[in-house]
């Protein structure tokens, strides 16, 4: 193990500039713009939820603020320069990197026959060919076009018509490919109906070694630094087995070594990095001062421990947790600012009145409520008005919570 530390501001900065966090958002956010911002972070999870925005939109919005929704729609469904697959939950994904998407689809094609059949409603293997057919025959298609015969569940989210759930093993396992949203419903096609013969044709892909190296390699390029764990769950579609092995023999290579990462409670913790971190030019990138709201489902919080080690900040998404024992409410959008993570706020777009609402917002502990920050925080909720399909901000009374828990 290397004896070098890097120190809890140094990983900060590497980490923010990683994510595309360091600088203002400023430039242009036209398709070939957002793009690179999703290549660039590796994917962009999905999410329905819009209390403000949909997660995808203020994700790119936070790194480009002249992003418009309509964009990622355009990249997505018109250039085709995006798929949709899963790496922790449902994203969009560079179509370049589609083949290294193989091995999760084989797997997926094991895990979740075997899966589905104790999860889900009975029947859905039956109902495969069925499904292919009427896609093949009548075009792109969404659950509601398909199984019309069968009762539609009202069983909670999983709770899916069997001809449903056919249509997502197809699309997980690729013979489909989702080609777009209705809304937020998803629309499939046939794979080879939508994609180059090339990158359907499952003989040219990497094997699971090659696909196992790059998964890791493309984490840890992001990450900056991270522990195995860390590294198999960027993509999570390798496991912490594999992603140790890799880890093990890159060592040995001299391709990765082992540091030591100083957390926020100055506690040092072991992780891997390339040998030229020491030099690494994010250590001297100063943050912009900026003061911006992010997505609960910002890549840079998409794991939640780490962010806490990092700038000990503590987070969880309340709306799994029961209303009589959240701390602070359903979907609360944590505050960066330069390096730190000041604070949390809970608003919500009432589009029908024409007004982002501001419930709450809580300041982590030491931070003041300056009439600096204050400007910018009511810049950045202006800013966030159009995003929100809104022209007016309006604040309940004792919205702002000095008081700490």
């Amino acid at each position: 193990m290397s004896d070098f530390v890097l120190t809890n501001r140094a990983a900060r900065r590497v980490f923010m500039h990683r994510h595309l966090l360091s600088d203002a958002p400023t430039g242009p956010a036209k398709n070939a713009d957002i793009l690179n911002v999703v290549t660039k972070l590796g994917f962009v999870q999905l999410d329905s939820i819009n209390t403000v925005a949909r997660a995808h939109d203020l994700i790119l919005f936070t790194r480009k603020a002249q992003y418009q929704p309509k964009v990622l729609k355009s990249v997505y469904e018109h250039d085709r320069t995006l798929f949709e697959h899963w790496t922790h939950d449902a994203a969009v994904i560079p179509l370049e990197f589609y083949p290294q998407w193989q091995m999760r689809r084989n797997r997926d094609a094991t895990r979740l026959k075997g899966h589905w059949k104790e999860g889900r409603r009975e029947g859905f293997e039956s109902k495969i060919q069925a499904v292919l057919d009427q896609i093949r025959e009548q075009g792109p298609c969404c659950s509601a076009d398909v199984g019309k015969d069968e009762k539609r569940g009202s069983g909670g989210w999983w709770d899916w018509h069997p001809s449903k759930t056919a249509l997502e093993y197809l699309w997980r396992s690729g013979a489909l490919c989702v080609v777009g949203r209705d809304g937020f419903q998803k629309r499939y096609d046939l794979t080879d109906r939508v994609l180059d013969q090339q990158l359907c044709d499952t003989n040219l892909g990497p094997d699971e070694a090659e696909t196992i190296d790059w998964c890791c390699n493309q984490a840890l390029d992001r990450l900056g630094f991270g522990t195995h764990a860390e590294i198999a769950a960027f993509w999570a579609h390798i496991t912490p087995a594999e992603a140790k092995t890799w880890c093990t023999r890159a060592g040995e290579r001299g391709d990765i070594i082992q540091i030591m990462i100083e957390g926020a409670d100055k506690q040092l913790k072991p992780a891997f990095a390339r040998p030229d971190i020491a030099d690494d030019p994010a250590q001297l990138i100063k943050p912009t001062s900026r003061l911006r709201v992010l997505s609960p489902f910002d890549p840079a919080l998409r794991d939640r421990k780490r962010a806490s080690r990092l700038f000990g900040f503590d987070f969880t998404v309340e709306m799994f947790v029961p209303e009589p024992k959240r701390k602070y409410g359903y979907y609360v959008f944590p505050l960066l600012e330069g390096d730190r993570l000041v604070g949390r706020v809970d608003m919500k777009a009432f589009r029908d009145q024409d007004v982002l609402r501001v419930k709450a917002l809580w300041l982590e502990r030491g931070v003041r409520w300056t009439p600096a920050r204050a400007k910018a925080f009511d810049s950045e909720v202006q800013r966030l008005t159009k995003l929100a399909g809104v022209s007016t901000v309006e604040f309940d009374n004792n919205w702002l919570r000095i008081d700490q828990f």
